[in-house]
């Protein structure tokens, strides 16, 4: 007879502590037993440039942005592009625009494994610049610091590879999405 009772218990003290959360949640003038005070009414925005603070990290500080969204590549060449878009998008000063010279300081093949999560599980070079090992160095930096990548839904893990073009700069392409070379 106890255990018929038990689940009827367990079942009430949910609800209680539910409602309990939900009450805590809601504005202070809709919580039960509680006075009801007037919130105060947001400050006037400001009206000359000079009143406006900035926003943000201080100048010269890195912005990364949120997580990436995940990708709905079916394959792991549809993934390279969804790739290649994160690693710009956290490198904007590092990418080289316009179309690149005739004569490029480094150019590496990349391959790249990811785990389900966006994790980087192992850079592989097929083709490494080995007259420039900076290069290389500076670019497993990049990939790795670019973690997590897109979360990729419909491949799980994915193996991606991607030809990394080096400016004698420190600016660089990738060939998925190059502009070009003259």
């Amino acid at each position: 007879m106890e255990q018929a009772g038990r689940p009827r218990r367990l079942h009430t003290l949910l609800a209680s502590a539910l409602a309990s959360l939900l009450a805590a949640c809601a504005p202070p003038a809709v919580q039960r037993g509680s006075v009801a005070t007037p919130v105060p009414p947001p400050p006037p925005a400001p009206t000359s440039p000079a009143q406006v603070a900035p926003v943000g990290p201080p100048s010269g500080t890195p912005v990364r942005p949120g997580p990436p969204g995940p990708s709905v590549a079916r394959t792991p060449r549809e993934y390279r592009r969804d790739a290649a878009t994160h690693l710009y998008s956290l490198q904007p000063e590092r990418i080289f625009k316009g179309r690149l010279p005739p004569m490029l300081y480094a150019v590496g093949v990349l391959e790249v494994d990811l785990d389900a999560r966006g994790q980087p599980l192992r850079l592989n070079w097929l083709r490494a610049p080995r007259h420039a090992p900076e290069v290389v160095a500076e670019i497993e930096r990049m990939v790795r610091a670019a973690a997590p990548f897109p979360t990729p839904l419909r491949l799980g893990r994915v193996t991606y590879t991607d030809t990394w073009l080096w400016d004698k700069s420190g600016r660089f392409q990738l060939d998925t999405l190059t502009e070009g070379q003259d």
